[in-house]
C-alpha cells in the first residue's frame, strides 16, 4: 500500500490508473479505524479496481466545544489495517495541506443540514459536505462508500452529489456491529468498561421499535415513545436525538400515508460519550 500526504502526489499517483480506465473506489475516514471502516474498504474493493482511503480529522465539522483535539488518532495501526484489507493508496494529509489558508468556500445542503442532528450541531454538516466535496475533487472517484450508521450524513452527501451532478456513485453500507449489537464507532474507545456494558441499549431500543413497526404501529410519536422507554431502562443513557422519519428525505411521517421505509436515528450520551445508531425499516411488500 502506498501512503501519500500531499494532494499533488495523490493526483500524480492516480493519473496512470485513470488513463488506463481503471475504476477508482474511495473510502473517506477520520481514522482510528475499526471493522466498520474495513467493511467499507472491502465493499469498495468489490466495485473498483483501485481503492483509495483517506484519513483526515476534519476541523470544519467540529464545534469549538467538541472533541477535535481529543479525537483518537493512530496512523500506524490504521495503515496496517488498511493494507490487510487490500487498500491500494492511503491519503493522509495534514490540516495545512487541506486548508493552507482559512477556507472561504463552503458547501451546504439546505434543509437536510439544519434538521435533526444538524439542529443540535450547527455547522457540522456544512463541514462534512465541504470536506467531502474537496476530497471528491482531489480523488475523483468513480464510487465512494459511506456507512449507514451516520444516516443523516449519508443523506446529505447523496443530496450534494445529486444537486451538483458529481460523477461519483455513493454506496451506503449497513451498520457494522460488535457481538453485543453495539454499532462500531471510533468513539467507543471513550467508554469506560461499565459504560460499554450499557451501550447495547441503543440497538435494543431500535430492535423493539422495528418489531412494533412490523406489527403495524406507524405513528412516529408512538415509535419514538417506545424507543425512549427502552432507553430509560438505563438511567445513564441520556437521549439527545430520537428521530423517526421518512428514510428517503428524513421528512416527517404521515401515519395515514406511510412511506416506503422508515428511518430511526439516535444520538445518546452515555457518560461523556455521544453515541450514534440507526435502523431503517422497509415497509414494502
Amino acid at each position: 500500500m502506498l501512503i501519500v500526504d500531499t494532494i499533488a502526489d495523490l493526483r500524480e499517483t492516480l493519473a496512470p490508473h485513470r488513463r488506463a480506465g481503471r475504476r477508482i473506489g474511495f473510502v473517506p475516514t477520520m481514522g482510528y479505524l475499526h471493522k466498520g471502516h474495513t467493511t467499507l474498504v472491502d465493499r469498495a474493493r468489490e466495485h473498483a479496481d483501485v481503492v483509495v482511503a483517506s484519513i483526515f480529522v476534519n476541523p470544519l465539522q467540529f464545534a469549538p466545544t467538541e472533541d477535535f483535539a481529543r479525537y483518537p488518532r493512530d496512523l500506524p495501526a490504521d495503515s496496517r489495517l488498511l493494507e490487510e484489507h487490500g487498500c491500494d493508496i492511503l491519503f493522509a494529509p495534514s490540516v495545512e495541506e487541506m486548508y493552507p489558508r482559512p477556507i472561504a468556500t463552503h458547501v451546504e445542503v439546505g434543509g437536510l443540514s439544519t434538521i435533526l442532528e444538524g439542529e443540535r450541531r450547527p455547522g457540522h454538516f456544512r463541514g462534512v459536505a465541504t470536506v467531502v466535496a474537496k476530497l471528491f475533487g482531489i480523488v475523483q472517484p468513480d464510487v465512494a462508500c459511506f456507512g449507514e450508521k451516520d444516516y443523516q450524513q449519508l443523506a446529505v452527501i447523496r443530496r450534494m452529489v445529486a444537486d451538483l451532478s458529481l460523477p461519483v456513485e455513493i454506496l451506503g453500507v449497513p451498520t457494522v456491529r460488535e457481538a453485543d449489537g453495539v454499532a462500531c464507532s471510533s468513539r467507543n474507545v471513550y467508554l469506560s468498561a461499565d459504560e460499554r456494558a450499557l451501550a447495547p441499549v441503543l440497538n435494543r431500543s431500535l430492535a423493539e421499535a422495528e418489531a412494533a413497526i412490523r406489527d403495524g404501529i406507524l405513528d412516529p410519536e408512538a415509535i419514538e415513545a417506545l424507543i425512549r422507554r427502552v432507553l430509560a431502562t438505563v438511567p445513564v443513557a441520556e437521549p439527545d436525538l430520537v428521530a423517526v422519519c421518512r428514510a428517503d428525505d428524513l421528512g416527517p411521517i404521515d401515519p395515514k400515508a406511510p412511506p416506503g421505509a422508515i428511518a430511526m436515528m439516535l444520538a445518546v450520551r452515555i457518560g461523556r460519550t455521544r453515541l450514534l445508531d440507526q435502523r431503517v425499516v422497509s415497509l414494502s411488500a
